[in-house]
């Protein structure tokens, strides 16, 4: 994430800290945007809830452009952002503003059971993923919360084209006021009931 990019997601997420609810990120990997939320939070006196598989999305598997094989598990072979991500917080000295939940993004909003003051997400770039982070966590924002979409290219030559149409879908459905832009962040208020 690009650092004005960043400037912008700490922005929104210190506006929504004044709601007093948990600020919810979805795609962890090795935890740079949860320190900007965290910090966010802890300011708010509300914590930051991350959640990842910590397994990789699908382009930063072997062979794809982000692979890094530094973050690999020698023994299973499979990728594992989990220790430098708990690396990345103890640096920081936010590991008390941050609850890691390690699984399936869709698995833990099934679960969940209260309304956060914000929703960024970040996983998964394919359609099935993208759509599944929306229809999982948009129901438990805040009315006047905000929902944070990363990577969100209008142009499909400058990147994926999942997180710009969940984007669309979120402003179609009436439920959601875009509020800023910033390159490839986008964010949106909570003004209705929907997703």
């Amino acid at each position: 994430m690009p650092v004005h990019e960043g400037l912008a997601l700490y922005a929104a997420a210190a506006g929504a800290g004044a709601l007093g609810l948990p600020l919810l990120e979805v795609g962890t990997y090795c935890g740079r945007s949860t320190l900007l939320l965290a910090a966010a939070a802890g300011a708010a006196g509300t914590v930051a809830v991350t959640v990842d598989h910590h397994r990789g999305s699908e382009e930063q598997q072997p062979g794809w452009e982000y692979h890094d094989p530094t973050v690999v598990d020698q023994e299973t072979g499979l990728m594992d952002t989990l220790p430098a991500f708990r690396r990345t917080l103890h640096r920081a000295g936010l590991e008390d503003q941050v609850i890691a939940v390690v699984g399936r993004s869709s698995q833990v909003a099934r679960v969940w059971g209260r309304q956060v003051g914000l929703v960024f997400i970040d996983g998964g770039h394919t359609d099935e993923h993208a759509n599944a982070d929306y229809e999982g966590w948009a129901p438990h924002l805040a009315d006047g919360g905000l929902l944070v979409i990363h990577d969100v290219f209008p142009d499909p030559a400058d990147g994926g084209q999942a997180p710009y149409r969940v984007f669309l879908r979120a402003l179609a459905s009436g439920a959601f006021t875009e509020v800023s832009v910033t390159d490839s962040l986008r964010v949106l208020r909570r003004t209705a009931p929907g997703i």
